[in-house]
């Protein structure tokens, strides 16, 4: 008994001089959204809620984050519609489950994961973010939970149960590999090398899984002395898809962005994006494909502009501005501005809208606008 009692005291003692941070925040959003299917003309007002409690500790080198939601919507009419039963199956690749039920109220891990990492070596292990391709609005390069610039919030990705090592060679390099294991315990690889070469960094992907072959590169520089950065990014890949006759078949194709952003003297951000893809796809095509780990690369257009505007009006009033042109057959456009304002360091507002405009057989045009208020509160 004594030597479990000093064991627990040999514990405690290295867990007080560890250094331990937490953070809760809570974001309540009101929300008017139509359906997410094409032949359905339904419009839906309902409150999403989601309680976050943030833990990371470090100590000598080694760290470990835990990240935890309670999420809840209100709103019988949504929760009884056919979009809401689309939402709540969409979940994870990963061996594990990630949410304690697929109702309107739950408990789900965001991100679990814990490692070690000194001046030359980062190993993680656990539910993580891959962080991957230098696109502000589309990242075509990022296989593993790319973001996604038409959602509510296009930063809040699904984590990857992934083994990640970093190897920095020197001060301007290093290389990256990665396995992560999908939901039918099947493996992804990704070895990653990237270096500044002068006039910018520099990186290559090569991506591997029994669905999906891919070889990207990633280009950074500032644009001399003008303060424009500048950027590119592609993709050549292979993409075991199914098609309308149920068989699977290979694909090939590409994509890549440029762009380039720059921050002017008043306080304005600009950020213009050019997306090209040498395939494009139907809606039946990309339903078929819905769980496929090449989702994101499939797309209704060859070729988008995109361009967002950031601005501060003061210290407390901030709004943004995201616009992106799909051009094809008809064109279509999406349209998400809003405005925050910061009253302190615990409590935000947030007004917004996911607007969608084209023929209604256009690739945006066939979808609803959407409305929201939000509010933020963190302590």
């Amino acid at each position: 008994m004594a030597k479990k009692l000093l064991l627990i005291v040999v514990l405690l003692l290295h867990v007080a001089y560890a250094d331990f941070e937490y953070k809760i925040s809570n974001s309540n959003f009101t929300i008017s959204q139509g359906s997410i299917f094409a032949n359905e003309d339904e419009t839906y007002m309902y409150n999403y809620n989601r309680l976050r409690f943030r833990g990371d500790y470090i100590e000598s080198g080694f760290f470990s984050t835990l990240i935890a939601d309670g999420v809840n919507y209100l709103g019988d009419e949504f929760i009884n519609s056919n979009t809401f039963e689309y939402i709540k199956h969409v979940k994870s690749d990963t061996p594990l489950k990630t949410k304690t039920n697929e109702g309107s109220l739950y408990a789900k891990v965001y991100r679990l994961y814990g490692g070690y990492e000194d001046n030359k070596n980062r190993v993680v292990v656990g539910l993580q973010n891959i962080s991957m391709g230098v696109g502000r609005i589309w990242t075509p390069t990022n296989l593993f939970n790319p973001k996604n610039s038409y959602a509510l919030e296009p930063d809040e990705v699904f984590g990857v149960a992934a083994l990640s090592y970093t190897r920095h060679i020197s001060d301007m390099s290093h290389v990256s590999f990665v396995i992560s294991q999908k939901e039918d315990n099947s493996l992804k690889y990704l070895a990653r090398y990237k270096a500044f070469l002068g006039f910018g960094d520099v990186a290559v992907n090569l991506i591997s899984s029994d669905k999906i072959k891919m070889a990207g590169y990633e280009i950074e520089a500032n644009l001399g002395d003008t303060g424009v950065e500048v950027r590119s990014e592609g993709a050549y890949m292979k993409n075991k898809l199914l098609h309308v006759d149920l068989k699977e078949r290979e694909e090939e194709l590409f994509e890549g962005i440029i762009g380039a952003d720059y921050g002017f003297e008043n306080g304005v951000t600009l950020v213009v994006e050019a997306l090209y893809s040498s395939k494009k796809f139907s809606y039946e095509e990309i339903l078929l494909n819905i769980d496929s780990e090449a989702l994101s690369t499939l797309l209704y257009s060859n070729f988008y502009i995109g361009t967002s505007l950031a601005y501060s009006f003061t210290l407390f009033m901030d709004a943004s501005l995201t616009y992106v042109e799909s051009f094809n057959e008809k064109n279509s456009r999406f349209i998400s501005p809003s405005l925050t304002y910061t009253l302190n360091d615990f409590n935000s507002f947030k007004i917004g809208a996911l607007i969608q405009n084209g023929a209604s057989n256009s690739e945006f045009g066939a979808n609803h606008n959407s409305y929201y208020f939000n509010y933020s509160l963190s302590f």
